[in-house]
């Protein structure tokens, strides 16, 4: 039967208050002249709404990345850089989320992946009073946005698991302003702070878990170049768990005498599909552009990440990875099997966020053929450094033992091997490029860690300090400035 169809709902108020009312036109004067409205002006200039019905998750983040003027680091259309909904894939495929919507953990995910930094709450993990502080202080900044995961039903509204951000505070009616991306039903509208906490502290029925609010800002440092950790693909889940949990208890346990009894433990227990989780990041652009020719941007980045590579090849830990590497393809038939050659569609499939279905091609520089976009089919090239190296070697090995927190080694009985290891490892020794990739890497896999859906985990020490020094320094901040209503915007990596 053919659905009918239907232009808006009407907003229902009370609770809310429409933005464009009388009532919240005040409202917004009062605010900003409370100066509790610097970070709408940079939303709302980006404000947009939601392609898909069930893109609320993806909309809220294109929105809140661009105002943050982070930089895809890839072309959305024509010679443009710009975060659009398409782009965001890496943690959950499109067509997935276009049918069932996207959790919590998933934006989270995506919005690490994309560049940003990110602090996550579910409501279970703070309370009223910390999620107000950190509405007042991202309302009174342009450099960090609040990110809302709440059920509408609580405002009265249909539906029910939506995410926003949202756009500021009045401080006098403790209310905020809910910049709605799906602006075809609502419009922006003020919600009483109370009543959007109680929203959020609500099961989301396909998780099992509360919702919450994230604090998404800009890294102090440039996000990956090469390299990227992605969830897109349900084996991330174990290769997490093995690489965080298990080869510590494995080195513990074992007697290990020198570095390749090392490497033997980690990798030859090493889930199949780890090529899922650690790829390279390429660029991909429409063949149909017209000009073939690479851009100096275009080269100039191809360049930095034949640089990062070629500093892993140069690294000591290198060394030791192909040399295990060449002693145990002999006979191999198990997830280290990489192959001295692999074809163009192998190369493909470890590329982070591209179809595997790039079919032909002659240089690994730029690879082109057609990718399926959904149902769309497009034709692309895919521009990867010319080294003689590809994904899926060697290298791909050598930064995921780089990137492994320096906890994992410590279980390691024997002294010398500890410091050889250790030495190996150390990321005080590296070049600055690689550097920064490996320390992105590393909070990627924090991340992660700390936000799968299946298995949420929280220390609860840690949090409990960091709450503990958060009030602390509200506390110190009104005492020495006692009636200011600026706040420090405490958003930190998790």
């Amino acid at each position: 039967m053919a659905m009918a169809s239907i232009y808006r709902r009407v907003l229902p108020s009370p609770p809310a208050i429409d933005f464009a009312s009388s009532e919240g036109k005040q409202l917004f004067m009062e605010a900003t002249q409370g100066g509790t409205m610097e970070g709408f002006f940079k939303l709302i200039s980006y404000f947009q709404t939601q392609s898909e019905p069930a893109y609320c998750g993806l909309a809220t983040l294109a929105m809140v990345l661009n105002a943050l003027s982070i930089d895809p680091g890839r072309k959305w259309k024509g010679p443009w850089r710009w975060f659009d909904e398409s782009m965001l894939d890496c943690c959950e495929p499109l067509e997935k989320v276009k049918a069932k919507g996207i959790s919590f953990g998933k934006v989270v995910c995506l919005a690490h992946c994309a560049g940003a930094k990110v602090e996550a709450f579910r409501t279970n993990q703070s309370n009223i009073d910390e999620f107000r502080k950190h509405v007042i202080a991202c309302s009174t900044s342009d450099d960090c946005h609040v990110i809302s995961s709440y059920n509408r039903a609580t405002f009265k509204q249909t539906g029910s698991g939506h995410f926003s951000p949202i756009g500021g505070y009045h401080a006098g009616r403790d209310m905020a302003l809910i910049l709605d991306v799906a602006r075809f039903k609502y419009p922006p509208h003020w919600v009483p702070l109370k009543l959007l906490w109680e929203a959020m502290d609500t099961l989301d029925d396909a998780s099992g878990f509360r919702r919450g609010f994230m604090l998404i800002s800009r890294l102090q440092r440039p996000p990956a170049l090469l390299y990227t950790l992605s969830c897109k693909h349900e084996s991330w889940v174990n290769i997490a768990k093995y690489l965080m949990e298990d080869v510590p208890v494995l080195l513990g346990s074992r007697n290990v005498k020198d570095v390749k009894d090392v490497l033997s433990i980690v990798f030859n227990s090493l889930p199949s599909k780890f090529l899922e989780f650690i790829k390279w990041v390429a660029e991909v652009r429409r063949t149909e552009e017209g000009d073939q020719s690479l851009s100096p941007e275009e080269q100039e980045r191809l360049a930095i990440k034949g640089e990062i590579l070629k500093q892993v090849q140069e690294s000591e830990l290198y060394r030791h990875v192909t040399e295990f590497l060449l002693t145990e393809k002999s006979g191999c038939n198990g997830p280290l099997c990489l192959g001295k050659e692999s074809s163009l569609n192998d190369i493909a499939a470890s590329v982070c966020c591209q179809g595997a279905g790039i079919l032909e091609g002659k240089s690994v520089t730029v690879v082109s053929g057609k990718v399926m976009n959904g149902m769309n089919e497009q034709h692309v090239d895919m521009l990867i450094p010319s080294i003689g190296m590809h994904p899926a070697s060697n290298d791909v090995l050598t930064t995921l033992l780089l990137a492994l927190p320096p906890h994992t080694w410590s279980g390691i009985k024997d002294e010398t091997l500890l410091h050889e290891i250790n030495g190996l490892v150390s990321t005080e020794t590296l070049p600055v490029l690689l550097q920064e990739e490996i320390m992105h890497l590393r909070g990627q896999l924090h991340v992660l860690k700390r936000c799968k859906d299946d298995e949420v985990r929280y220390e609860e020490r840690s949090d409990v300090l960091r709450r503990r020094e958060t009030r602390l320094l509200l506390q110190g901040s009104k005492l020495h400035n006692e009636g200011s209503r600026l706040w420090t915007c405490l958003c930190s990596s998790m």
